[in-house]
């Protein structure tokens, strides 16, 4: 929760299962906070990105259903995203962002991320909204062929349908292909450039003015600040 929190090269791990449910392995509110070079494994909700602008860079992070979930203000960037086998029944959700207000300067963005599904075949989606105005954007990652063709599940019925923003720009991969996507109004599979620069770390959370001061040497994570 401390503001300027630093991890660097750890391993974080919840062991519990994909049958015990809800197992948080690591939960971050630190503001100005970063994340980078560390391994977060889990099942369900393995990574509550709690509150407040954080940055996560050069992160493996394994879950099932949920698995980054909260209400930050966070920018992931050259992360390894890796669903696992959940229990049986059992969808995986890479993201449920909490955003509960659209006047909340909230969201998750991925840039340069590898994102992969269960290889055993559970569904395994983009994410689904937690909360009426979910906002989360993938770009310029790679999205593997086990990505379900609809990108994005819902969370029940038409909750949150019209409100949440989801958004892509620039993703390659076999499971990058738009076409097959779910057509909600807050569904945006081709956002202009201009619209996905709105969330880049110097845009998103400002990290032009504080991640810098993160320190030099190896503990300071490379930042890609544009889009290509």
């Amino acid at each position: 929760m401390g503001a300027g929190f630093i991890g660097k090269g750890l391993t974080i791990i919840n062991d519990s299962g994909p049958s015990k449910h809800q197992a948080v392995a690591l939960r971050v509110g630190a503001d100005h906070g970063v994340v980078y070079q560390c391994s977060i494994q889990g099942f369900q909700d393995s990574l509550y990105s709690y509150a407040n602008r954080q940055f996560y860079r050069d992160c493996d992070i394994y879950g099932t259903v949920d698995f980054i979930f909260g209400n930050s203000a966070s920018v992931f960037q050259n992360c390894i995203i890796q669903a696992r086998h959940p229990a049986g029944g059992q969808k995986n959700s890479v993201t449920a962002q909490g955003r509960s207000d659209p006047n909340q300067n909230t969201g998750m963005s991925f840039q340069s991320c590898k994102v992969s599904g269960d290889s055993g075949g559970a569904p395994t989606y983009l994410g689904r909204p937690w909360k009426q105005y979910s906002r989360v954007v993938f770009m310029e990652s790679e999205l593997d062929g086990s990505i379900n063709k609809a990108g994005w599940e819902p969370w029940s019925g038409g909750f949150a349908l019209k409100t949440l923003y989801y958004g892509e720009y620039g993703n390659t991969g076999s499971g990058a292909g738009t076409s097959g996507r779910v057509n909600w109004p807050g569904v945006h599979p081709q956002m202009s450039i201009d619209e996905a620069s709105k969330f880049t770390v110097a845009n998103f959370i400002s990290g032009n003015s504080w991640l810098p001061a993160t320190g030099g040497g190896q503990r300071r994570p490379l930042i890609k600040t544009h889009i290509s």
